[in-house]
């Protein structure tokens, strides 16, 4: 175990984005391949599931992406590289973030779980039902793996360490955002599987569309932690950025399914479990 953990900690910012969106997504997959153990899905679970990740998305968006982004601006002010507001940078990459996932969002089609096909989003097209659940989770996945892609990212530039050594954005802190992330990818990926079972699908093709949902995490994640290395001054407007989007899909998709099936204090409850499994999770390893 202690010489896997040497190997990742020397692997490279970008080896190490991919690792860690590699093991988001596997445990999409596990969630997913419930499906094989469990004939139907209750919806107090799932709606508690959607709350908690909720949760993990919005406190991730703060302790692991804005505020080391704001940090950073006033790092760089302390050093006289810089003379921006501190809170410049991380407003217009936040806003930028948003803006992009609501564009995402009107063009890509895609089917909100528990809704029927006539109320997809996006633009107008004859898929299947089945690929439009699937890619509006995989909508909902893109900026967790940009999250986890520029957390690592942030890595490559010993200056990010900070003044008197004192860590804005450690490895301790990325790892600890893959691994919100990939707790609530688990009951993400079931919430995905179980409606495409009810579907018609058999168990092994609901569980292969439920994981592939996820793929496009890790790819995004190693996009993410490519820019951040190259363009070092672009970091405040990336981490904010992947906070923007992160709050558009909890506002606009996870915290409105949650409330659909009338749990509404079980999915407030999740909500608040894991806004506190991820700042525990940040502020412990970070």
């Amino acid at each position: 175990m202690i010489e896997l953990k040497n190997w990742f900690v020397n692997q490279e910012p970008i080896m190490q984005a991919l690792i860690a969106g590699l093991f988001t997504w596997i445990l999409t997959a596990v969630g997913a391949g419930l499906v094989f153990f469990f004939k139907s899905s209750n919806r107090k679970i799932l709606d508690m599931s959607l709350g908690f990740t909720g949760g993990v998305m919005i406190a991730a968006s703060f302790w692991s992406l804005l505020a080391p982004a704001i940090d950073y601006v006033e790092m760089q002010n302390k050093m006289g590289l810089s003379e921006m507001p501190s809170w410049l940078a991380p407003t217009i990459g936040f806003l930028l973030g948003a803006l992009f996932l609501y564009a995402l969002d009107k063009i890509i089609p895609h089917l909100h779980l528990f809704n029927k096909k006539k109320d997809a989003e996006g633009l107008s097209t004859n898929w299947q039902k089945t690929i439009l659940l699937v890619l509006a989770i995989a909508l909902h996945n893109i900026p967790e793996g940009l999250a986890v892609g520029v957390a690592f990212g942030a890595l490559a530039h010993p200056e990010f360490l900070g003044l008197e050594m004192e860590g804005i954005f450690t490895l301790g802190t990325a790892v600890a955002l893959a691994a919100g992330i990939a707790i609530q990818n688990f009951p993400e990926g079931f919430a995905v599987s179980m409606p495409l079972r009810r579907q018609g699908l058999s168990r092994f093709k609901s569980w292969q569309w439920g994981q592939l949902s996820a793929i496009v995490e890790p790819i995004f994640a190693v996009l993410g932690a490519a820019v951040v290395v190259q363009i070092l001054p672009i970091l405040p407007y990336a981490l904010s950025f992947a906070a923007g989007a992160m709050i558009f899909i909890v506002v606009e998709e996870v915290i409105p399914e949650s409330q659909k099936g009338g749990n509404t204090d079980l999915a407030t409850i999740g909500l608040i479990l894991g806004f506190i499994v991820m700042m525990g999770l940040d502020v412990g390893l970070g």
